[in-house]
């Protein structure tokens, strides 16, 4: 009994060591199987990073240790020679050839401030450079399913110069004795002696993530992208999204419409017919009844995912137009047809603007 006893405690021993020599669960931190993709570790990191940033978990004392282990999963997961490499032998081998980066914080380098800001209103006390404003186009496919953009910025960057210039300007009183009990206060203007600097363009490759649903106006903002300030912080990068027209469909809110031109034939007898949607998936139509020209139907499920919720979906209405056959009709066609559909002639006048 000592002796089992004595083996399991080695084993447990075993067990933990060889989880410590392993490193972190890179894939359990970011929530994503193994096999997961670049854009479901993008998306994923992104969601966590929100929730896990220290900002908003002040009262959580390993705030700061979860975010850290978040942006080393993301560090290696989203860099295909290191996954492979973590793959093979754990984080202990990257760490060995020094292929991590412990100073690396993704959170605030690659995805700007994802539009939004923690903790309570900050007041800039220094100045602050413009801030740029830029529409990216974006087609409804990935609006549907999301996606990321790369975004290719020449950046103004201050660097070091010669000589010093002027920096930190403003505006002070000073006191000028006239005499016994006569003083002037005047207000100049005081300047500082600062290093001089020149502004060099730098290409820097941003990344903005296109979340499903998003609709027209919707900004992703990157703090300190904008136009650089000489005395003070650079301004601020703010992607609006603007959505391309669609060849198939119309978004109105998170329905979408479209129409489908069938023949007359079908229009009489009946059809069925797919319509390939923009993540590739069929939606299938099946009529068993007459199609008159401007018949709409509904299919519930299949408009734009919700932003807030991607579980909910809105509706696609499908509008049908009728194509009449352009050939003429014999005779005999032409009684054939009457006496098919049997129908007496119908010469109803009204203001059809109106809907009467």
């Amino acid at each position: 009994m000592q002796l089992s006893t004595c083996s399991s405690f080695i084993l447990l021993n075993f067990i933990s060591v060889t989880l410590v020599l392993a490193g972190r669960d890179f894939y359990r931190i970011l929530g994503v199987s193994k096999s997961a993709s670049l854009h479901e570790i993008k998306k994923s990191y992104r969601r966590l990073a929100k929730e896990l940033h220290p900002d908003k978990n002040k009262d959580d004392p390993n705030a700061s240790q979860k975010f850290q282990d978040l942006g080393a999963a993301y560090e290696v997961l989203s860099d295909e020679e290191k996954r492979k490499k973590y793959d093979r032998c754990g984080e202990d081998c990257l760490q060995k050839e020094g292929m991590m980066d412990g100073n690396m914080d993704p959170f605030a380098s690659f995805f700007g401030d994802f539009g939004f800001h923690f903790g309570g209103e900050q007041k800039h006390e220094t100045p602050k450079g413009a801030d740029l404003m830029m529409d990216v186009y974006v087609t409804l496919e990935d609006l549907y399913t999301g996606t990321f953009i790369e975004i290719t910025r020449n950046k103004p960057v201050m660097k070091a110069a010669k000589g010093t210039r002027k920096c930190n300007c403003r505006q002070e009183m000073i006191t000028r004795n006239l005499g016994p009990g006569r003083f002037q206060m005047t207000q100049q203007t005081v300047c500082d002696e600062c290093p001089n600097v020149k502004l060099v363009n730098e290409e820097r490759v941003l990344e903005m993530e296109v979340e499903p649903g998003m609709v027209d106006g919707q900004e992703t903002k990157f703090t300190a992208e904008g136009e650089p300030h000489l005395d003070g912080d650079p301004g601020d990068l703010i992607l609006k999204i603007k959505t391309q027209p669609h060849a198939v469909f119309e978004r109105r809110g998170d329905d979408l419409y479209t129409n489908v031109t069938i023949s007359l034939e079908d229009a009489l007898v009946g059809f069925t017919m797919e319509i390939p949607h923009l993540d590739g998936h069929l939606v299938s139509i099946t009529r068993d009844k007459i199609t008159w020209p401007g018949a709409r139907i509904r299919k519930k499920g299949e408009g734009m995912p919700n932003y807030d919720n991607n579980n909910l979906h809105g509706i696609l209405y499908i509008t049908f137009d009728v194509e009449f056959p352009k050939q003429e009709l014999s005779e005999e066609d032409k009684e054939a047809i009457k006496k098919v559909l049997n129908q007496k002639s119908v010469n109803k006048i009204y203001n059809g603007l109106r809907g009467y």
